[in-house]
C-alpha cells in the first residue's frame, strides 16, 4: 500500500490519490469472509446427515468451546467469523467498518491484519481461561474480540475524533472507548450470554500490540497536533534533522522544504479530522504532491 514519509512520520495518502480507501484489502476481504461465512452457515443448515444436522456438526467443530467440552485449538481462529444471528454479524461488521477503515489506512494492511487477528486470538483466550471462573461457559462465537480490539485502538489514535451516537449525539471517540470498557468490566460475570471476558480480552491485546510498536499516547491534553507517533518514527526524525544539517541548502532544496511543511500540516489535519475537512487549496497541494511520487 503506498504511503508518504516526511520526518513526522509515514501517513496513508487519500483516497483520490491511491491510499486511503473507504474499503482497503483487508477490511474488505474480512466483511466478505464474514457474511460468506454466515451465508454458507445458513444454507449448509438446511442439510443432514442421516439424522445429524449438518449445520451442528459445523458448530460443535468451529465454534469456540469450554476446554473440557469439545475445545479444539482451531477454535481459537474459527470461532471469529462464525455468528449466532444477522444482527449479531451486522453490529460487528459495522463497527468494524467503522474504526477498522480508518486504522488500516493508518497501520498499513499487513500489520492491521497481524493485529485485528492476534486481537481475536487473545480474545479468545481469556474467555476460554477465565470465562469458567465466573459463570458456566458455553460455545462462543463472533468477531467481537478483534472488534473491540480495533476499537480500543481507534480511540487511542485518534482520540479527539468525533463520533455520532445513534447518528446525532457527538462524543470524542476517547470517551466512547472509555465508556465502553467500563461498562464492559462492570458486565463480567453477568447472565446476559454475552462474552464479555472476549470483548477484555481483545481490547488488552490491541493495546500490548501498540506498546511494543512503540506508540505513545496522550489522551487527555486535549493536543490537535499529530495523533499518533511511535519511537522510531521520532528516531527517523532525528537522521532526516541530521542529513538536512549536513546537506548543501540550495534555492531548489529550500523550496522542497516550504512544500514538505505545507504537504506536513495538511496531513496533520487528515489526521485529526478527516478528509472531508480539507480545502479545495488543500486537496490540490496533495494532488500535485502524489504525482510527484509516481
Amino acid at each position: 500500500m503506498s504511503e508518504y514519509r516526511n520526518n513526522r512520520g509515514s501517513y496513508q495518502r487519500p483516497s483520490f490519490y491511491g491510499g486511503f480507501s473507504y474499503f482497503p484489502p483487508v477490511l474488505k476481504a474480512l466483511l466478505i469472509s464474514n457474511a460468506a461465512v454466515f451465508l454458507g452457515m445458513g444454507f449448509i443448515s438446511a442439510f443432514r446427515i442421516g439424522d445429524f444436522p449438518v449445520g451442528a456438526l459445523i458448530q460443535q467443530e468451529f465454534s469456540l468451546w469450554p476446554l473440557n467440552d469439545g475445545f479444539w485449538p482451531w477454535q481459537l481462529f474459527t470461532y471469529m467469523f462464525m455468528h449466532a444471528s444477522f444482527s449479531h454479524l451486522f453490529f460487528n461488521m459495522i463497527a468494524l467498518w467503522m474504526f477498522g477503515m480508518e486504522l488500516e489506512n493508518s497501520l498499513g494492511s499487513k500489520k492491521f491484519l497481524t493485529f485485528y487477528l492476534l486481537c481475536g486470538l487473545g480474545g479468545g483466550l481469556l474467555h476460554l481461561l477465565a470465562a469458567p471462573l465466573f459463570s458456566v461457559a458455553g460455545p462462543t462465537v463472533g468477531a467481537s474480540g478483534a472488534v473491540y480490539g480495533v476499537l480500543l485502538a481507534f480511540g487511542l489514535l485518534f482520540p479527539e475524533r468525533l463520533i455520532m451516537i445513534y447518528f446525532f449525539v457527538p462524543i470524542k471517540a476517547k470517551y466512547f472507548v472509555l465508556l465502553y470498557m467500563v461498562i464492559e468490566f462492570l458486565s463480567v460475570g453477568s447472565l446476559d450470554g454475552i462474552a464479555h471476558l472476549t470483548h477484555i480480552g481483545g481490547a488488552v491485546v490491541g493495546f500490548v500490540f501498540l506498546l511494543v510498536e512503540g506508540f505513545q499516547f496522550s489522551l487527555f491534553t486535549g493536543s490537535q497536533q499529530s495523533i499518533f507517533k511511535s519511537q522510531k518514527q521520532n528516531q527517523q526524525k532525528e537522521e532526516v534533522h541530521t542529513n538536512i544539517s549536513d546537506a548543501k541548502v540550495t534555492n531548489e532544496s529550500a523550496e522542497n522544504e516550504t512544500t514538505q511543511a505545507e504537504i506536513d500540516e495538511i496531513l496533520d489535519k487528515i489526521s485529526n479530522s478527516g478528509y472531508q475537512n480539507l480545502s479545495t487549496e488543500e486537496k490540490k497541494i496533495l494532488f500535485e504532491a502524489s504525482k510527484k511520487l509516481h
